[in-house]
């Protein structure tokens, strides 16, 4: 773990993950890429852990790759593999100021987007020679119209949290400053929530992204099997005939 990536425990189950490059709009660069790397698999690997809150320092998400890093060593700093396989547990994105390039390309590894409505959202990377390539035009035409994501990684222009929000890439629209409250808000419901229902939802909506529906229909039941009969299941269903909150053991 590296001071570029800070973590903090909230609520006992909610992980709050901090970019913590202020000075350069928590740029991306080797300390980051490695730090994620190792908290994404603590929020995995560790049971009490519920769901992440990813967040950055100085009151901006991310202003993509540190262009100065890679105009030295000439390798890209874009965190590729997380940007590519993300977290097997909920994660929520508040985003603060800018998510531009591999800033962006970090918030869609997110099942969740909070955005400050002054946030600025883009894929400037054609302006600087480069293109997107850590998953932003993979994830995106599920979520907004192709037209407007050409326009986005043609132009290097961004949009706004608004706009954004009125295509569906962001969920929750909030003054400047309150991004991380209301992310954690957010959080702490997804926690009261079955961990193994959670698990299954997600695995589904992120793994059978352009699968057939004979393969999603097989996926589904296989996780449905496993959901329906864990002990969870009966707890939940002997918590709402007897009108008391669940106790989840995610088994």
């Amino acid at each position: 773990m590296t001071d570029t990536v800070l973590t903090e425990v909230v609520d006992e189950n909610i992980l709050v993950i901090t970019l913590n490059r202020p000075n350069v709009k928590n740029a991306i660069n080797s300390d980051i890429s490695l730090g994620l790397r190792a908290v994404f698999e603590e929020l995995d690997g560790n049971d009490e852990l519920r769901v992440g809150v990813l967040t950055g320092a100085g009151g901006t998400f991310c202003s993509g790759m540190d262009l100065k890093e890679f105009a030295r060593t000439g390798r890209p700093q874009g965190a590729q593999v997380l940007l590519r396989e993300g977290t097997r547990k909920p994660l929520v994105a508040a985003v603060e100021g800018v998510a531009l390039g591999g800033g962006l390309e970090l918030a869609l590894v997110a099942d969740i987007l909070v955005a400050a409505s002054d946030a600025l959202l883009g894929l400037p990377e054609t302006r600087v020679g480069l293109f997107p390539s850590g998953g932003a035009l993979y994830r995106l035409p599920g979520i907004l119209p192709r037209p407007l994501i050409a326009e986005l990684a043609f132009t290097g222009e961004p949009i706004g949290a608004e706009r954004a929000h009125h295509f569906g890439l962001v969920s929750r629209v909030t003054p400047p400053g309150a991004t991380l409250g209301e992310a954690l808000t957010m959080a702490a419901r997804i926690a009261r929530s079955a961990p193994l229902g959670v698990a299954a939802s997600k695995n589904l909506l992120r793994g059978c992204h352009g699968a057939t529906a004979n393969d999603f229909w097989a996926r589904q039941r296989e996780l449905a099997h496993a959901v329906f009969w864990s002990k969870d299941a009966a707890e939940g269903a002997a918590a709402f005939a007897e009108r008391r909150e669940p106790c989840w053991r995610n088994r």
